[in-house]
């Protein structure tokens, strides 16, 4: 080759490295109020990962973990129908302000295992939930899908074994500010003490609470048996559904074929928020155990007990939170469905 043509060829492939990467077409304003060991993030990474890459590049998702964007639930949904920000991920008391019908993921003991829950969650009881946000927010928040943040929620206190509901008689058990987890507690006979979560572990060593509804890896990341929590019931009363929502016009505003890189992409998040926590939660429950933790697995007989107390809590929900009934029905008759099709699997896998 000639030095004319080597000098010419090295000035293109200068010019080419100088220009800018081609914009993309849309772009996804993305939060979670968590941090980068949180299951919300290891699906929003994922989520990032497959939607630009699907889209070719037509659509860049900007992740803002923290509080940058906003703080709060409400403020955040605030900002999902304003369009200031395009994803936002809440739990279900965290959206319940707005939304007081996705507080049926906390009825407690519905769900019995992560297959149900998860055969539930990927079906059109998540859709059920979709209509209902997108008519109570006038067509502009919309759920793209229900994962989770946590696992489990079980009872955990600083006092003694809990093995039956009579166990929680008296004990100050922590709750967030709001009506449903209150009413359970109150159910089970122990005393509902609503207190802010970075306040929670000065309040164990203190006293002011003795119990809370935990999954384990909060427990442990949070490092509350330093605070005198020894004490975990793997009662499993409610799976920690994590909520993750999206502005309307946003999703809308989008020709179909990046709506369907979206969607599959929310797919992809689900499945790693469903994943995620269970491998977390191995390490953690032996760390518990290793740190003097009393981790009690309740009997059949027990759980049942346990159900049989909270029972009244269905019908407090059904008669006092707007669209409690209507959505009550829709959770009972996916978990039905969803309790069938796994007996009929299972009797066909060990035969």
């Amino acid at each position: 080759m000639k030095i004319g043509m080597i000098v010419k060829s090295l000035m293109v492939a200068s010019m080419l490295t100088t220009l800018p990467a081609a914009a993309a077409d849309y772009s996804i304003r993305a939060t979670a109020n968590s941090n980068e060991n949180d299951e919300d993030y290891d699906g929003l990474i994922v989520f990032k990962d497959y939607v630009e890459k699907a889209s070719n590049g037509a659509i860049e998702v900007e992740l803002f973990i923290g509080t940058q964007l906003c703080s709060k639930g409400a403020e955040c949904l605030q900002g999902i129908a304003d369009g200031s920000i395009d994803v936002y991920i809440s739990t279900s008391g965290g959206a319940a302000g707005i939304f007081p019908f996705v507080q049926v993921l906390d009825l407690p003991y519905l769900m019995a295992d992560d297959r149900i829950a998860e055969a539930v969650l990927t079906g059109d009881f998540t859709r059920k939930m979709r209509e209902m946000a997108l008519a109570a927010s006038g067509d502009r928040i919309r759920l793209m899908t229900v994962g989770n943040t946590g696992g489990w929620r079980n009872f955990a206190n600083t006092k003694r074994r809990v093995q039956t509901p009579g166990d929680m008689d008296g004990l100050k058990i922590r709750t967030v500010v709001a009506d449903l987890p209150q009413e359970l507690v109150k159910a089970l006979g122990a005393a509902p003490t609503p207190i802010p979560w970075p306040e929670l572990f000065t309040s164990f060593q203190t006293g002011v609470v003795e119990g809370s509804k935990n999954g384990i890896t909060d427990i442990m990341g949070m490092k509350f048996p330093d605070a005198g929590l020894k004490y975990v019931t793997l009662d499993g009363h409610a799976y920690m559904g994590a909520l993750w929502w999206m502005s309307n016009d946003s999703f809308m505003a989008m020709p179909e074929d990046m709506r369907r890189v979206v969607v599959d992409g929310f797919a992809a998040l689900q499945q790693a928020t469903f994943a995620s926590p269970k491998r977390k939660a191995i390490q953690a429950y032996q760390d518990f155990v290793a740190d003097g933790g009393d981790l009690y697995v309740p009997t059949p007989a027990e759980k049942a007990a346990f159900k049989e107390a909270a029972t009244p809590v269905y019908d407090w929900f059904q008669s006092n939170v707007d669209g409690g009934g209507e959505i009550f029905t829709a959770l009972v008759d996916a978990v039905a469905e969803a309790e069938a099709e796994l007996e009929a699997s299972r009797a066909a896998d060990i035969r």
